[in-house]
This record gives structure tokens, C-alpha cells and sequence, in this order.
């Protein structure tokens, strides 16, 4: 798959999706926590597959067609297709450890875009998706949903990886050959996306949502539950 990008859009992709971008994507591990501490991740060729598998069958089929959808929404300024896209987005979520993940960044987010004088149609900021305010910048920022998806994508990847890293624990180099090998899945991902029409939107991965259920109660914990 072919990107193509001009330097501002390029610049302001790597701001949209830099670790420093203040929404505390960082503070969850969105189960794997304690799929580690019950052994079903243990090395890293684990958390390869582990995270592969999330990339595949989550983020292609969920965060990545509801941000096409939004972007479109977004460029129409269609508001109320916004709130049924979020509703969407939010539905998706399997435990509230997930939907907190959603809609805790994303009220960071909203902060954040205010404070960048960036207007958004929504008069309240909680219980809105990432995904969604992910959307308002990208089209804010005038990046395609090619450029929006790759950001978002490895966004996502690296608080992953971050989070195999403290948890495993995997040594930088690993955590970096990791980033290398699932690079591919990224783009991957982001084709596959394209195919995935609105009522075939969802996830299907169960061992994800018991070990996130299972975190909100896990005696000791790193990351937000």
C-alpha cells in the first residue's frame, strides 16, 4: 500500500500520533496485564501474536472503519452521524475497562483539541470515543484516512508494546524488533479496513475481553482498570 503525504500533513501526523500526545494511552493495557500474570503471554514471540491478533481482528475491524466513517461525518459536519458513529464505537467496547480506555482518552483528547482552538460539535466531553475526536483532527489537520489510519494504528502498537515491555518484561531491542515485525500488519490493517462495510463492524476475541474483565479485579495491578 502506497502513502502519500506532503510535510505539513506529515508533521501533523507525527503529532497526532506521538507518545507525547497528552490522552494517557500509555495507562492501559487493555488486558494484557493479565493475560501475562495467568502465563498465556509469556515471551515475546507471544505478545507478537497476541498483539497481531488484536490488530487484525480489532483495530481493522472496529477503531479503523469507524474512523473512516467519521472522517466522512466530519467532512460533511454532519453531528448527529458523529453521536451514532460514537455510539457505535462505544458499543464495541466489551467490558468497561475498554469503554473506560475509549472515553478516557478521548476526554483527554477533546481537551486537548480545545486548547488547540480546534472546535468540536460535541457540548460535553465525557463519554466520547478517541476514535471519534481522532477523526475531528485528522480532518481538522486536512489528512487523508490513509495518513489518519497509519497514525492511529501505530499509536496504538506502541502503547502495546510499551506495556509487553514493562510487563513481560521485554528488553528495548526486543520491544523495537517487535515494533519492526508488525509494521506490516499495520498496513495490513488499514486495507483490510477499507472492505469492512458499517453493519459488519465488531470484534470477535473473547480471551481479550475476560483478561480485561478479569483485570478490574487483579490483585495488583500497573495499569488503569
Amino acid at each position: 500500500m502506497a502513502i502519500v503525504t506532503t510535510e505539513t500533513s506529515l508533521l501533523r501526523l507525527l503529532q497526532l500520533s506521538s507518545v507525547s500526545l497528552p490522552v494517557g494511552g500509555y495507562a492501559f493495557s487493555q488486558g494484557m496485564e493479565f493475560a501475562i500474570d495467568k502465563g498465556w503471554v509469556k515471551n515475546k514471540a507471544n505478545v507478537s501474536d497476541w498483539v497481531g491478533l488484536q490488530i487484525q481482528q480489532s483495530v481493522a475491524r472496529v477503531d479503523l472503519p469507524v474512523l473512516r466513517l467519521c472522517m466522512d461525518a466530519a467532512q460533511q459536519g454532519d453531528t448527529a452521524r458523529l453521536w451514532e458513529l460514537n455510539d457505535l464505537a462505544l458499543a464495541c467496547r466489551e467490558t468497561k475497562e475498554l469503554r473506560l480506555n475509549d472515553t478516557a482518552m478521548g476526554e483527554a483528547l477533546s481537551r486537548l483539541l480545545r486548547s488547540l482552538t480546534i472546535d468540536t460539535p460535541f457540548e460535553r466531553t465525557d463519554d466520547i470515543s478517541f476514535v471519534v475526536l481522532f477523526a475531528l483532527a485528522a480532518v481538522h489537520w486536512n489528512l487523508s484516512f490513509d495518513i489518519a489510519a497509519l497514525g492511529f494504528s501505530w499509536s496504538w502498537l506502541e502503547n502495546q508494546i510499551a506495556a509487553a515491555t514493562k510487563l513481560v518484561p521485554l528488553g528495548q531491542t526486543q520491544a523495537q524488533e517487535l515494533l519492526g515485525e508488525l509494521q506490516g500488519d499495520i498496513q495490513h490493517a488499514i486495507a483490510l479496513s477499507l472492505t469492512v462495510e458499517e453493519d459488519r463492524i465488531g470484534a470477535g476475541l473473547p480471551a481479550i475481553a475476560i483478561a480485561s474483565a478479569q483485570h478490574e479485579t487483579q490483585y495488583s495491578r500497573l495499569f488503569r482498570s
